[in-house]
């Protein structure tokens, strides 16, 4: 009866904990949510008004930024192809990169070399993005003048620093998803035959593809989205689309918002607000296009 009476004490002690920590982890998930509700609504309710008063049309479809000019002119076109610009560079440079070491790290690293590439990938993730910043003006923006032309401050800076930026998303979840492939497609690519470097790109990497497409669009999410590494090597020149190359200065949509914020007000303010909207839109199209690939990889 006394040990009954115990157990029972015991088990509602430990129903009580239970749903503490359950407590505790909705909570936690809780504040999550309400922090994407809250940004989405400030965002929306600060920057639709500015699309609705400057108009649609003229404010995506319009390459004139001049909101300090008689009447002002709020077109974000031009900063809209400056970010698919340096994102895409950032792509062309960091992605194949990325997906090659991480093809290292999986199958080829000797233990030895792995102990010094594998810290040094988690290093390069922890930098803070000033000093990217300070890296590209002392090092790529001169490298950038002296051997291809122009001024340094340019489209190919801004996309040789973002690449590098994301290769440690890249190379580590391209890493994890290969290493991941069940060790029987390897045994039977070897029975069959092939030699390790067509089990590697013939087998295991088509077999991870889910996975190393994940990393490089958290990949993208990372370039499209970054701001001060930018605004320190892109030159922040609003161009004419006719007058875009890939060694003059440019203008992304996070650095228009970084630059002008501080002296702006009024609708020029609101301006900038949905100018984050639109990055916003392209943040949803992302995480979008993540979750298909999920989807379709579980299917």
């Amino acid at each position: 009866m006394v040990r009954s009476k115990i157990e029972m004490q015991n088990y509602s002690k430990s129903n009580v904990k239970e749903i503490l920590m359950q407590t505790v982890f909705f909570g936690s998930a809780l504040v999550s949510v309400i922090a994407v509700i809250a940004i989405c609504l400030f965002l929306l309710m600060r920057g639709i008004p500015a699309i609705a008063e400057i108009g649609f049309i003229d404010f995506i479809f319009n390459e004139s930024w001049k909101p300090t000019n008689n009447p002002p002119s709020y077109g974000i076109l031009s900063m809209i192809v400056g970010s698919i610009y340096v994102t895409a560079g950032a792509i062309v440079i960091g992605v194949p990169i990325g997906i090659m070491c991480a093809v290292f790290l999986a199958e080829f690293c000797p233990d030895n070399l792995y102990k010094i590439i594998k810290p040094a990938v988690n290093l390069l993730s922890g930098i803070p993005s000033i000093i990217f910043g300070f890296f590209g003006m002392e090092i790529v923006v001169p490298f950038v003048r002296e051997t291809i032309g122009g001024n340094g401050y340019s489209i190919i800076s801004a996309s040789i620093i973002l690449g590098i930026m994301i290769l440690p998303t890249v190379i580590s979840l391209s890493e994890s998803s290969i290493k991941a492939v069940p060790s029987s497609y390897k045994e039977g690519s070897y029975g069959l035959g092939a030699t390790k470097e067509e089990t590697v790109f013939k087998i295991l990497v088509p077999a991870a593809k889910s996975g190393i497409f994940t990393s490089i669009i958290l990949g993208i999410g990372r370039a499209i989205g970054e701001t001060m590494a930018v605004v320190m090597v892109a030159g922040n020149a609003v161009m004419p689309i006719d007058k875009i190359k890939l060694l003059k200065p440019i203008r992304t949509l996070t650095t228009n918002i970084v630059t002008e914020m501080s002296y702006a007000s009024g609708l020029h303010e609101e301006s900038l607000i949905a100018t984050g909207v639109v990055l916003f839109v392209f943040i949803i199209i992302l995480n979008t296009a993540l979750s298909l690939i999920k989807v379709k990889s579980n299917s």
